[in-house]
């Protein structure tokens, strides 16, 4: 099994859909003139926004949502991966997909707000309902809502709950140990399993509203926090600062595990952990209250700095400043380019990160890692829910039935189970064969979507003059020429006719 997922992995994650994502990223930036560089000043205002509504939420809870999605175990374990494997350039790459990829987020998190639907008194939206709309294609709308359920709802929790087993693990120890069929297991991870359990059903069969609520305050406390233990340790060690970017810089084109490996594993990471261009932020952004569409798609943009720019930023200082890391040879099989650590380290986990905060506050920073981890991981398996749970309501127009749902949350609450207790090593490379899968028809889509219509650039643009002219910031979809944007539609009649009746 371990080598048909690695054999479909290798033809998903091929080194065409590593350039597809840069070009992407490259191509929106151009045409939107760098608005993740223009607009930042925009973008930060935008958070201190608090437009929400019984239907809606807030732009930072919107944002507080994505960010569940996007900082996760991609951002402490995914780092360490792709410094092992990829060598110090991998992170350069990181930050450039980062860089392109705020674009793509800008487009696809735009098109999420201006094709959203409002369906049993919440906010829907997403890639397939702007595939649906905007494409006017329905078999690739119920494409991407199938390929999205199965890739949110069955293979990416395993990779988070497996994380925070181990962190769970690392915090309290194992226990006494339990034979099961997937092998021994401590007794003090089966306690955390149900735990989670308990909490995640709560959570998932509260809504929308219940998982912006949690994840508003547990996400920006935990990022802070981790970010300031790393400017901690870059602090103490100011001096090694400049040779480890330059490190970091030079090893991108000449790196020691190969270029090939550094802009692999610095793209593949870097798009599971920001998942700009993935289709998964647009779910969130599509849910905000908001004015206009380009406010919420910059909102989204910012959220891919938070992610790597910050977040990722600071795992990688920690581990390069404190030299807590190997670097893996491709041939021959095990052979280290560079070994600081015991060879016995596992390269595809978080220990790297944990090993770097142990080396400079002792235990206490390696129960932070732990404690960290449990709740990245927890809030991206919340964030995973409501993309799934997203994904039906978009089917169900098509496939009509309660029981789709609920099925779903079952399914996700045995992966959690699964991957709590399950050490196998494929279960990363399961997850990233539903990133692939996502990015694939995403980015192709919002491509097509540029060259049918170019509704994002064309709202981008009207932001921008009514900014410019200022005053109240409406959206007049039909102005703009953007066909099928209803809730717009309605919103801009509902409002015209409540003007009517205040002047009468």
């Amino acid at each position: 099994m371990e080598a048909f997922v690695s054999a479909v992995n290798d033809v998903v994650w091929s080194s065409a859909l590593i350039y597809l994502c840069l070009g992407a990223g490259l191509f929106y930036s151009v045409l939107t003139r760098f608005a993740q560089v223009r607009h930042f000043k925009e973008m930060c205002k935008l958070l201190l926004t608090s437009n929400r509504s019984t239907t809606g939420i807030s732009s930072f809870q919107a944002l507080a949502v994505s960010l569940s999605g996007r900082v996760g175990v991609g951002n402490i374990a995914g780092v360490a991966a792709a410094i092992g494997f990829g060598g110090p350039g991998a992170i350069f790459w990181m930050w450039v997909v980062a860089f392109l990829g705020a674009s793509t987020a800008y487009a696809e998190s735009t098109l999420g707000q201006i094709y959203k639907t409002e369906e049993d008194g919440q906010y829907r939206g997403g890639p397939a309902y702007y595939f649906d709309r905007c494409l006017e294609q329905k078999w690739l709308g119920i494409l991407f809502a199938v390929s999205a359920i199965i890739a949110c709802g069955v293979f990416l929790p395993g990779v988070q709950a497996n994380a925070v087993g181990n962190a769970f693990t690392q915090v309290f120890g194992n226990g006494e140990m339990v034979t099961t069929s997937f092998g021994e297991v401590g007794t003090f991870k089966l306690v955390a399993l149900a735990i989670i359990l308990i909490v995640l059903a709560f959570i998932i069969f509260g809504g929308i509203k219940r998982i912006a609520n949690f994840t508003q305050i547990v996400v920006p406390f935990m990022a802070l926090g981790y970010i300031v233990l790393a400017l901690i340790v870059v602090f103490l060690n100011v001096d090694k600062v400049p040779g480890i970017f330059s490190l970091i810089i030079s090893d991108a084109f000449t790196a020691q595990a190969g270029f090939g490996a550094a802009i692999g594993w610095g793209v593949k990471r870097g798009i599971y952990s920001n998942e700009a261009g993935q289709g998964t932020g647009p779910h969130a952004a599509a849910a905000a209250e908001v004015d206009h569409p380009a406010q919420q798609g910059l909102v989204q943009a910012f959220s891919v700095y938070v992610d790597t720019i910050f977040v990722c930023t600071a795992t990688a200082l920690m581990i390069l400043i404190t030299q807590q890391y190997n670097v893996v040879g491709e041939l021959p099989a095990g052979q280290f380019i560079v070994q600081n650590v015991d060879a016995a380290t596992e390269v595809g986990s978080a220990a790297f990160t944990q090993m770097a905060l142990f080396s400079v506050f002792g235990g206490f920073g390696e129960a932070f890692v732990g404690v960290a981890l449990f709740f990245f991981a927890f809030t991206t398996i919340l964030a995973y829910y409501y993309i799934a749970e997203t994904n039906v309501a978009y089917l169900n127009r098509y496939f009509k039935g309660s029981m789709p749902l609920l099925i779903v949350k079952l399914v996700i609450m045995f992966m959690v189970a699964y991957g709590m207790v399950n050490n196998s090593g494929y279960i990363w490379s399961i997850g990233d064969i539903g990133v692939g899968l996502m990015a694939w028809i995403n980015i192709v889509g919002i491509l097509a979507i540029f060259f049918v219509a170019k509704p994002a650039l064309n709202c981008l643009r009207d932001f921008e003059e009514q900014k410019k002219a200022g005053g109240e910031i409406t959206f007049d979809p039909i102005k703009l020429g953007i066909k099928n944007a209803t809730f717009w539609e309605k919103r801009l009649a509902d409002k015209a006719k409540e003007k009517s009746n205040q002047s009468q």
